[in-house]
This record gives structure tokens, sequence and C-alpha cells, in this order.
């Protein structure tokens, strides 16, 4: 359980370091530009895939180009969820994403959804709409607009997860190559993104970045690798991992966000944290059982 610990603590980090970006003035998209390049080191030294035999006509070329586009996107939008609506909010949005691939299962891949899922996916969405900042902000107005951020990041964290999925299926090419050429594209992508806004004058190239960026890389590799470790560790017990990362991330992001932060929640957001964990339970016991 160490690994998970370690995973859940490197989640928390991700998104403690993306709420501190506005207090400190940090451009968003130049972090998560070498944050990119520190996956990449670390995806080579430590899991040293294989190139040399790589069969790109074999290869899943379009899974690849969706995930490197998506990643980057996502990662933004995560941050602006991260700083309009709170860690504790954009955790559960994050969590819950779990709901998506369940549905693609049953819809794409044919696989059936029973009656004990189906509860689970439906607390779920309820968890989510308890968690929507429905309340006035300051002067007066709404925010409740941001429950567009953590849709965004509900969908999008779930279209990633099945395609990172469909990715695993792909035996001509081993996970973490795959893992690999992803990060590269994402870096690519990002990076090209990040001179147009340079070239625009929306934001100077700065040297600070770079080292954020790359402290954000290692949280966010460590998140990867400690889960995957975590799965390998308690090979035999996968919905424990499961059940622990997600509803770790949950606990920790709610404790840090409430006490560290000081985020407000309403009763109706309180009730949305307890009904994410009971989804949570509740689906991966119909997964596992």
């Amino acid at each position: 359980m160490l690994y998970v610990l370690l995973s859940i603590c490197c989640s928390v980090i991700v998104s403690i370091m993306l709420k501190l970006a506005k207090r400190y003035h940090v451009d968003v998209l130049q972090a998560i530009t070498w944050n990119y390049s520190t996956a990449i080191l670390l995806t080579w030294v430590i899991f040293k895939p294989q190139l040399s035999n790589l069969n790109l006509q074999a290869a899943p070329i379009y899974n690849f180009a969706a995930l490197g586009i998506l990643l980057p996107i996502l990662f933004v939008i995560l941050a602006t969820s991260v700083k309009l609506t709170g860690i504790v909010r954009t955790d559960i949005a994050q969590r819950l994403s779990l709901f998506i691939p369940i549905l693609a299962a049953n819809l794409i891949f044919g696989e059936a959804l029973g009656p004990l899922k189906l509860v689970g996916i439906a607390i779920g969405f309820a968890a989510i709409i308890c968690s929507i900042p429905w309340q006035k902000g300051r002067g007066g107005k709404a925010t409740s607009g941001s429950w567009f951020y953590l849709l965004i990041v509900f969908i999008g964290m779930g279209v990633i997860d099945v395609l990172f999925k469909q990715l695993a299926t792909f035996k001509a090419v081993p996970y973490t190559t795959s893992l690999f050429l992803v990060f590269v594209l994402a870096f690519i992508c990002s990076l090209i993104l990040l001179v147009i806004k340079i070239a625009r004058g929306k934001t100077k190239f700065s040297f600070p970045h770079i080292l954020i960026g790359w402290a954000l890389g290692i949280a966010n590799f460590g998140n990867i690798l400690f889960y995957l470790k975590g799965h390998q560790a308690l090979a035999n017990q996968p919905s424990t991992v499961f059940t622990a990362m997600n509803m770790g991330v949950i606990v920790l992001g709610t404790f840090v966000g409430l006490v560290i932060f000081k985020e407000k929640l309403t009763t109706l957001n309180r009730v949305g944290i307890f009904l994410a964990l009971v989804a949570i339970v509740v689906i991966t016991y119909a997964s596992y059982k």
C-alpha cells in the first residue's frame, strides 16, 4: 500500500501546484510544457521503451495523436478548474470520470452493465451535481458557470482513460513504449501552443517556469509510476488499489482544500463528497466481485 499512498500524494501535489500557480503568477502553459519533457526523460530512464522494434503500421497512431493533443489541453483546463472551483471539487470530478470508461465498455465493447454498476453510476452523477459550486461569487457574480470546467474535466479524463485502456489492448506495441510516444506528442503539442502564445505577445519565455515544469513533471510522473507499481505489488487485489487510489485522492484533496487553502463548501458539496466515496465503493465492488 506504500506505492498507492505515494501515488495519492503525487496526485494531490499536482493539484496543489496548480492551485498555487495563480498566487505566484505562474504561466500554466509553460509549466505544463516542460512537465512533459520530464515525463519523457523519466519514462525513457525507468521504463526503457522499445523504439528499435517499433512497427508504426501496427501502432495505434490515432490513439497516440488523440492523447498527444488531449493531454496538454485538458491539463490547462484542469488548472483552470482548480483555480475557479478548488482542489476538492476538481479531484471529485477527476475520480468520478471512471464512469466514462465503464459506459464505454458497455457501448463500445459490449460489456454488460449490471444493476449494481448502474446504481453506482447514478450515485456518481448525483455526487457531481452536489459538488457543483452553485453559490454566488464576489461582487454578486454567479460562479455557477465554473461547473463547465468540472464537466470538461469529468468528460476529458474519462475519454483519456478510455484511450489509454485501448492502448493497453494493442499487444504489438508495449504499453510503456506507447506511454513514451504519447508524452513526446503531448510535449510537441504543448510546445507549439506555447510558441504561438509567445509569438502573439501573451507571455514571455521564463527560465524559472522550466524548473517549475520539471517539478510538476516529477509529481505527475510519480503518480503514474507508483500507481502502476501498486498494481504490480498487489496483483491479486486490483480492487484494493483502485478503491484506495480514488478514495484516497478525494479524502486527502478534501483535507488540503479545506484546511490549507480554506476552500468553502456548502452542505450540498459535502454531501457530494460522501456520495462520491460511496459511488467508488459500489462501482469497485460491482467490477471486481
